[in-house]
């Protein structure tokens, strides 16, 4: 088994992709993760594989911002977007797929729309768990993943620590069925109040680090058993409004870029034998 490290776009927006990616090959990570909203054109698209063939990183794709209550505009434009990034290689997509409130037969559609289009391009995609989304819940994303077999996932348990209000001690069941399903993780840590504590490596959130390595732990355990070949970890600790701004000044309390590349190290150390 493999363990590949992406490194979030997300929050790196105000450098050029050329300056950014110099980064992100300095940093040691195999490759980017990012969001492409419909609005981007092939011109661009292009120009961003260009560069990433450039530096040798791979690509992760994003969808995130099909947001429509209108479930039938929601459908057609969550079919558009992988229409659009269709002649592009990507070693996995990650989908932030359908709305909280369609019902399962709606957000099915979609999962399926997407699994159609693995089949066709034989790319893995995966749908992340997260607020807003089908997914946003460890309780309801079981009730999708016993229904629809070819469901796979992103895990982003920092949501459903967030939604849940609590460490998931009394939904073990859902969250186990939801390991055995990931394809992709989301190496951010949440609590009781949020999707990301301030600062993982401070003392105070050293039981909630705890927890979280804890989930990773039997995922990669299970990954392995499985012999699965590439475990892809997004080091996914977001900017503002994820990262705590000082009041007035809006100044960053710490940097976006040293946690997650200190999340990568972390875990390259944990599972180095892996």
């Amino acid at each position: 088994m493999q363990i590949q490290f992406f490194c979030p776009r997300w929050g790196s927006e105000y450098l050029s992709w050329n300056i950014f990616l110099e980064k992100v090959k300095e940093a040691g990570y195999h490759g980017v993760e990012f969001g492409i909203p419909a609005n981007t054109t092939e011109q661009e698209l292009t120009d961003i594989w260009n560069l990433l063939e450039k530096h040798q990183l791979a690509a992760i794709p994003q969808h995130y911002d099909t947001v429509t209550i209108h479930f039938a505009q929601h459908e057609e434009q969550y079919a558009a977007w992988f229409e659009k990034i269709a002649p592009f290689p990507a070693s996995k997509i990650n989908s932030q797929t359908g709305r909280d409130l369609f019902t399962l037969q709606q957000n099915n559609a979609l999962i399926q729309h997407a699994a159609l289009y693995a089949d066709k391009k034989g790319v893995e995609i995966c749908h992340e768990t997260h607020r807003g989304k089908f997914s946003f819940a460890a309780h309801v994303t079981a009730a999708y993943l016993r229904e629809i077999p070819n469901l796979w996932l992103t895990l982003d348990i920092s949501h459903w620590v967030c939604v849940a209000e609590s460490l998931l001690d009394d939904q073990q069941q859902a969250v186990e069925l939801a390991l055995g399903r990931t394809l992709h993780l989301h190496a951010r840590v949440g609590h009781t109040q949020g999707p990301q504590v301030t600062d993982p490596r401070a003392p105070e959130w050293e039981g909630a680090l705890a927890k979280h390595l804890e989930w990773w732990d039997q995922l990669v355990a299970q990954y392995k058993i499985a012999q699965r070949e590439t475990l892809t970890i997004t080091t996914e600790f977001g900017p503002y409004p994820y990262l705590t701004h000082l009041p007035y000044t809006q100044q960053p309390i710490v940097s976006q870029w040293d946690i997650n590349v200190y999340m990568k190290t972390l875990l390259e150390e944990r599972y180095r034998y892996y």
